[in-house]
């Protein structure tokens, strides 16, 4: 008989390398460090997912001996894209433009929010629980970890719970209804209300409920009457210490900028000190790396920032570690609504592990904005504030001038994945 080296869990995750972007960093350093804390992860997949960005170099990050078991998945992007290839990539980005939509995007945007609920991987339910089910009796696993988006993911728990009563915890890297783009998804009344019912049937089904902020677990804690754990994201130690800051006083945005994110407050505080002062003009430079909406781009080029503006495209997790410690300033930036006080960016743990400072621009009471002010790594803005904002770019570049590149970090060892792994690991060994 084999050896257990731990007790044994079945995470079901969509994003799995050669997934690119944020939504697989999560799990695959759980799965990192979570056999060193006497757990023994399973990790399930769609043998052929359709990922819109893809990053070969993290297949090398999936640890030696991790099991990893795989079954088809039937993606209805694949169909769509015939009809508009430009639209259905980036739909599944999440660049859902904040101007005029051509009839083909608004009428992908209503499939895809009225036909696949709760999205576009619902097909992969049904063979993925008739599946699991043998996988779970014959390897004695009694612990399924489920993570979403995509929340489909989230129905494969609810049924195996339904079927077998296996204990369930259900992870939301992000919200369900109340994330930004729900709701351009152009819904019915009968649609959203679906949304609105599956979301509940999760929260309130599962054994265990994690979130990634406060103000997300508050907000399910609400909708389900029950108490929501939360671990957010965080960074993994990398020894980059040889990358130097760039010679220009580059401010850096790496991730994708959706629509919504759209901060012309700063763009046009950018273009005012260019215009005030030559030494600045001389020495800035803007960088954009990642998934871009034309939206953004437009909006720089509108401020008249295009000649110092350097757009990158994607680039691979690596590279992407590489380009924050040549920062000498680093952006995070949220949509200015309610609904995304509690939104976290994953990139948020990075940049502060970067040791470069941080300068933030989002909805009042934004939680990250809280935990980057409490952290030393920066300064956090509303999309009201160009007079402040302006005074920091221009204290943020006398310290680039007098060579001054690291913040003054307080500890943030507790934002580390193998001190957020050991808190995972408390939740699913005390069952």
């Amino acid at each position: 008989m084999e050896r257990r080296k731990g007790k044994r869990v079945l995470i079901v995750t969509y994003y799995w390398p050669p997934a690119g972007g944020p939504g697989v960093q999560r799990w695959l350093k759980f799965v990192k460090y979570l056999p060193g804390q006497g757990v023994e992860p399973w990790v399930y997949i769609p043998e052929n997912a359709h990922y819109p960005l893809v990053d070969e170099g993290l297949i090398k990050d999936v640890p030696t001996g991790i099991k990893v078991l795989s079954r088809p998945i039937f993606e209805p992007y694949q169909l769509a894209s015939l009809f508009s290839k430009k639209g259905t990539r980036s739909m599944s980005r999440g660049l859902i433009s904040e101007k005029k939509q051509g009839w083909t995007e608004r009428l992908l945007l209503w499939v895809r929010g009225n036909l696949f609920i709760p999205d576009a991987r619902k097909y992969w339910v049904k063979p993925s629980v008739k599946y699991l089910e043998d996988v779970l009796r014959s390897e004695q696993i009694d612990t399924v970890i489920t993570t979403g988006p995509p929340h489909s993911v989230h129905l494969i728990g609810l049924e195996l719970k339904k079927r077998s009563g296996i204990r369930w915890i259900a992870d939301f890297r992000d919200p369900w209804t109340s994330i930004g783009y729900h709701q351009k998804l152009r819904l019915t009344a009968r649609a959203a209300q679906k949304h609105k019912d599956l979301e509940k049937q999760v929260l309130s089904v599962a054994d265990v409920v994690m979130a990634t902020s406060k103000t997300t677990a508050k907000e399910f804690e609400g909708i389900a009457g029950r108490e929501v754990a939360t671990i957010t994201n965080g960074f993994d130690e990398y020894d980059l210490r040889d990358h130097k800051p760039s010679e220009k006083f580059c401010i850096s945005h790496i991730g994708s900028l959706l629509s919504g994110r759209d901060p012309k407050i700063l763009w046009e505080a950018l273009a005012e000190l260019t215009r005030e002062r030559d030494d600045i003009r001389s020495y800035l430079k803007l960088k954009l790396v990642g998934a871009v909406s034309e939206d953004v781009l437009r909006s720089v080029q509108d401020a008249g920032l295009s000649p110092f503006l350097e757009h990158q495209g994607y680039v691979a997790h690596e590279q992407a570690l590489i380009l924050q410690r040549e920062a000498r300033v680093l952006l995070l930036l949220e949509i200015n609504k309610e609904e995304t006080r509690g939104i976290i960016p994953g990139k948020l743990f990075e940049y502060m592990a970067a040791r470069r400072p941080v300068l933030a621009i989002g909805p009042e009471g934004w939680e990250a904005g809280e935990l980057l002010e409490e952290s030393g790594a920066g300064k956090v803005f509303t999309y009201k504030d160009k007079t402040p904002l302006k005074a920091t770019l221009i204290a943020l570049y006398e310290d680039y001038k007098q060579e001054k590149v690291e913040p003054e970090n307080t500890d943030l060892e507790k934002f580390t994945r193998r001190a957020l792994t050991k808190r995972l690991a408390n939740i699913i060994l005390e069952h």
